[in-house]
């Protein structure tokens, strides 16, 4: 019993001894592996299961002026074949019939780009999430190591075609192409995370809470919010009213702008046609280009405006000042009319401009000279970009001043043999409008970092004062009454004062030196209210083929619903009771005597007021009434006050106006 004790006792010391050996033994290589080869081995297992992935941040937003989103971004996936990494003919065949359902791409196509081989396969972009979900699911049922995701930005435009001119699309690798998508693609571009992963051995990422050896890399500050002038709602009303001008008049297109000509901010600008940014494909560059800044053409008479401006602020005419009309006249080889052919005759300037006589705007411009045309046409921003945020401004075009003979002189005052862009038009009016001062008109009012702190604010921008005070105050006065009693009446809006200036002009052939035959664009271009102007808005309607051309007759009555519509939306009190006149109207009626019952054998005049001639000769043939009619439209007065007694076959003179 002893003797067994003492073998088992030799035993266990045996074993101890043991133990102890492979303890040291392990210390041993534990100390050499991770104190004297550590640097070596660690580099050894960073290059097998080491892997770099680049990883696309999303691109900023793009905002209206209330923060509403107009382009906004996810990052969503890339699908990448390796097809060095697939494998045999009949692997290939496999995973392109089991890709083909999920990502909707014909089998046969997929297997024909893996064979041309190479290490890297776009298969495609901007996976969905089903998409990617069912991929993933792949991968892990049948643990293809030839199929990778990367990340990449998808842009979205949730409003779909609204101020798609203005914003414009991205294409491939987040790169901006038209718009401010393209002109603040440096701005607004996802930042490139380049990041060093940890890979198991079939490719899938080892989490970097486990192992903190992941290395990232950042390039770049981009990811900017770009926040825009534009005022959605604005933007949408200019656009329903631009698609029933489309309707109507059937032109080949049309542009607006409205601008604040306080501050020079654009608030809504949009062209017909137009197109879907997240379809861009679907349409031609016709309706993708932005007219508004990349056209050019001839302004017609709304350039009188700055012509007026320049002969007040010049003392070379004065609004009671008189002239002769003669309806037409030559100078040089060119002959000028008015546009209705007819003469005037005597006139002051102020109906000079009320009624848009070409001869007379002739002779003015002959006496500033074509010098003093071209200062001021400069001065007001035409010749030159007026350096918006928006790419593919034009330049225009007007007289070099020490080459321009008379007929050039008078060409150029009545808005023609010159061009400009619809931005520069506009910026001018709002001069007009800013006492004078010329601003530089903007459509960014603000850039945000990516942590919303302030980068970069836009505010207002003097360029120069174009005419003094005084002069501006007469200008403006002068336009006022185009709108109220000349030839831009269709653009009054009841109970505000409405001033501004139409234009219809010939278009030019591209072809040739002439003009083409037939073919018009007409315009209006001014701002409302008179008293404290708060829009400016410009209608060009380019060759319209359903009637009318004359800007008074169909651009006109576009801006006059834009005002009316935009002057509700901001909440501007109206210059005077819309209902000031039907309230006078009703109480004078009211003050009448009211003859209920003609005496035997007579008959009692009626009110004809705001009839039309139609009901007017109903109603007098009705109580067997003659009627002698002057004008044309709605009654506005008769020869013999309502409520007279009159005999059967009596004869009243009834007066019509449009």
């Amino acid at each position: 019993m002893k003797n067994k004790q003492t073998k088992i006792l030799i035993n266990i010391n045996r074993l101890t001894l043991f133990l102890m050996f492979l303890f040291v033994v392990t210390i041993g290589r534990y100390f050499i592996l991770q104190v004297i080869q550590h640097d070596e081995m660690e580099e050894k297992i960073m290059n097998i299961a080491r892997d770099n992935v680049v990883r696309q941040s999303p691109r900023g937003k793009i905002l209206d002026r209330n923060g509403r989103e107009l382009a906004i971004s996810r990052i969503a996936k890339l699908l990448v074949i390796r097809p060095d990494k697939v494998g045999s003919e009949e692997d290939i065949q496999v995973l392109s019939a089991e890709l083909s359902p999920i990502i909707n791409i014909p089998a046969e196509t997929i297997a024909n780009r893996i064979r041309e081989g190479g290490a890297y396969y776009a298969v495609k972009h901007g996976l969905e999430s089903d998409e990617e979900a069912a991929i993933n699911q792949l991968k892990k049922d049948k643990g293809y190591e030839c199929l990778w995701m990367d990340d990449e930005v998808k842009r979205y435009y949730p409003n779909d075609m609204l101020a798609a001119n203005i914003i414009g699309f991205i294409g491939m690798e987040d790169k901006g192409l038209e718009g401010l998508e393209y002109s603040m693609d440096s701005i607004v571009k996802g930042d490139v995370q380049e990041e060093d992963v940890l890979t198991d051995m079939r490719g899938r990422t080892i989490f970097d809470s486990i192992f903190s050896l992941s290395q990232k890399r950042y390039k770049g500050d981009n990811c900017k919010t770009v926040t825009l002038t534009i005022d959605a709602t604005m933007q949408f009303i200019v656009e329903q009213v631009l698609d029933k001008a489309m309707i109507e008049n059937k032109p080949q297109n049309v542009t607006a702008i409205v601008m604040d000509p306080k501050t020079g901010e654009i608030l809504a600008m949009a062209s017909r046609p137009s197109y879907n940014p997240n379809k861009f494909g679907d349409y031609s560059m016709e309706a993708i280009k932005n007219r508004a800044v990349s056209d050019i053409y001839e302004p017609g008479s709304t350039f009188k405006s700055v012509v007026a401006g320049a002969a007040l602020e010049e003392g070379v005419v004065t609004p009671n000042q008189t002239f002769y009309d003669p309806g037409r006249i030559n100078v040089s080889d060119k002959h000028i009319q008015n546009w209705n052919g007819e003469s005037f005759g005597t006139v002051t300037f102020t109906d000079i401009v009320k009624n848009s006589i070409n001869t007379c705007f002739a002779m003015i411009g002959q006496i500033l000279t074509g010098e003093k045309l071209n200062e001021y046409a400069k001065k007001f921003g035409f010749g030159e970009p007026t350096g918006v945020e928006l790419p593919g401004e034009a330049t225009g075009m007007l007289f070099e001043s020490d080459k321009m003979v008379d007929s050039d002189i008078a060409t150029m005052s009545i808005g023609q043999s010159i061009a400009v862009t619809p931005i520069q038009l506009c910026t001018a009016m709002s001069a007009i409008a800013n006492d004078g001062v010329l601003l530089k008109p903007h459509i960014v009012k603000n850039i945000t970092n990516a942590d919303g702190s302030l980068y970069k604010e836009n505010g207002r921008e003097e360029v120069r004062r174009v005419l003094s005070s005084a002069t501006d105050k007469t200008l403006m006065g002068l336009l006022e009454q185009v709108v109220a009693t000349g030839g831009g009446q269709k653009a009054q809006v009841k109970g505000y004062r409405v001033a501004g200036k139409t234009g219809t002009a010939q278009k030019i052939n591209k072809d040739t030196a002439g003009y083409m035959e037939g073919r018009y664009i007409a315009s209006f271009c001014g701002f409302a209210p008179v008293e404290d102007p708060q829009l400016v808005v410009l209608v060009i309607i380019d060759d319209p083929t359903a009637g009318s051309f004359y800007g008074g007759q169909i651009a006109a009555p576009v801006a006059g619903e834009i005002f009316a519509q935009l002057l509700r939306y901001k909440h501007i009190e109206p210059s005077s009771d819309p209902f000031e006149d039907m309230d006078k109207k009703h109480k004078e009626q009211e003050s009448q005597p009211a003859v209920k019952t003609a005496p035997p054998g007579k008959q009692i005049m009626p009110d004809l007021n705001g009839m039309s001639i139609r009901e007017v000769s109903q109603k007098l043939g009705e109580l067997g009434i003659g009627m002698n009619i002057q004008g044309t439209g709605l009654s506005t007065g008769q020869s013999i006050p309502a409520n007279t007694v009159v005999d059967p076959g009596t004869s009243v003179t009834v007066y019509f106006k449009p």
